[in-house]
């Protein structure tokens, strides 16, 4: 069976990219400092030191191993062949909670790709959210369910 492809964008792409470079150029140095200064502090059987470095040097591994997964199975989505029309991956979608009148915009990004960033208006095409809106059009309400609830959302504009 085939990977799933990862949908990325061009920024997407360049960040991952740049983040596995400085593990495993800078990052795995470090750690490999660290451990070997806990080393030389004699018994590691009892050296929170040495622990805490393998410990990271394990998560930091399990980072590059994700990056590169997600890398080996990127498509970069042509952002010049999307139209405003319909939600999609890469639209910026501002939008309206139908019963609180509040305003919001989100970026649609790919799920697999750890573009996500809520905080920064960048959620998932799987998360509920985004999920509702895909494919959708200006004037269309969509209903999310949320942990408080159904919750109605307008879609007020598409853009890039």
């Amino acid at each position: 069976m085939a990977a799933k492809q990862t949908m990325l964008t061009a920024e997407g792409l360049k960040n991952l990219e740049e983040e596995l470079q400085f593990l495993q150029n800078v990052k795995r140095k470090e750690i490999a400092e660290k451990i070997k200064v806990a080393r030389s502090y004699g018994d590691l059987s009892e050296n929170s030191e040495y622990d805490d470095a393998k410990n990271e040097q394990a998560i930091m591994e399990a980072r590059i191993t994700t990056i590169e997964a997600i890398l080996k199975t990127a498509v970069i989505i042509d952002e010049s062949n999307t139209s405003n029309e319909h939600v999609h991956l890469t639209s910026l979608v501002t939008v309206e909670y139908v019963n609180s009148g509040k305003q919001a915009q989100y970026r649609i990004v790919g799920s697999g790709s750890n573009e996500t960033n809520p905080k920064e208006g960048k959620i998932s095409d799987e998360s509920p959210i985004g999920r509702a809106l895909m494919e959708k059009s200006v004037g269309d309400v969509v209903e999310v369910e949320t942990p408080s609830g159904v919750v109605g959302i307008k879609i007020l504009e598409i853009s890039k």
